[in-house]
């Protein structure tokens, strides 16, 4: 679709300041802190950020990316996830236009981005999202695709197959193989997206883990204990299928 122009200055300036108040989440939720209260403070110093230190993107490159008081560097985590949630913002606004659509897909997309630097920071993937997130998923599935029916099968089927391959994995090992974390993000998935889409989700992000965490276990010349966080790579399928899944899903079917 063609992109106006106001719509798209509006989608780039929230998806910058979603960005920039998911750092806050990203870095206090799994502390157990208020995400209003105190205000933003450097984590060393303690010094309060005014609004000119606020600014996404802007503020981290003309700061140096350091503190303004105490020179501490800044995590480079600030400005990519600033910019990471804007891009995202914008290419599910060029696929779903101006409608209700868009909006729950923002917000899922927003939810997607914290349990990524969430789950790569602190290897957790907080109940505080995944949880209501699958009853907004649902709710807004009444009226939205993918539908009630098909939502309430993809939560029955993200959180039932993560399930039952973590419980043999127990089994046969007597070691946790799957988080629980990771079966209710994927049944929020379930909710957002429908059963075809936690399919989809659970297969690119199974072979993606795979791939990867190879890659990082030959290079750290470590165990499985040295792969990423499985919650990353769902939180990547899950936006490719949010974007594209149908497609991919239809062209995969096309070819029998």
């Amino acid at each position: 679709m063609s992109a106006e122009p106001i719509e798209l200055a509006i989608v780039v300036f929230l998806g910058l300041a979603i960005g920039s108040f998911l750092n806050v989440v990203v870095h206090r939720l799994p502390r157990h802190e208020s995400l209003v209260s105190p205000g933003s403070r450097c984590p060393s110093c303690g010094y309060a950020l005014r609004a000119a230190d606020n600014i996404p993107v802007l503020s981290y490159v003309v700061l140096l990316g350091r503190c303004r008081q105490c020179r501490t560097r800044i995590s480079a985590r600030y400005p990519l996830v600033e910019l990471a949630t804007a891009v995202l913002f914008v290419l599910h606004y060029l696929v779903f236009g101006w409608t209700p659509l868009l909006a729950i897909r923002l917000l899922f997309v927003a939810s997607m981005v914290a349990l990524f630097a969430i789950d790569l920071e602190h290897r957790l993937l907080p109940d505080a999202i995944t949880l209501p997130g699958v009853v907004i998923g649902l709710a807004a599935s009444v009226v939205l695709p993918p539908g009630f029916r098909d939502a309430v099968i993809g939560v029955l089927a993200g959180g039932g197959v993560l399930w039952a391959i973590g419980e043999a994995y127990y089994r046969y090992s007597g070691e946790e193989g799957m988080g629980g974390g990771d079966v209710k993000m994927l049944a929020m998935i379930g909710a957002f997206l429908g059963w075809q889409q936690v399919m989809f989700t659970l297969v690119f992000s199974s072979i993606a883990g795979s791939v990867i965490g190879l890659i990082v276990i030959a290079i750290k010349r470590g165990g499985m204990k040295y792969a990423l966080p499985f919650g990353t790579f769902l939180s990547i399928a899950a936006v490719v299928a949010s974007l594209y899944g149908e497609q991919i899903v239809r062209w995969y079917a096309g070819l029998y």
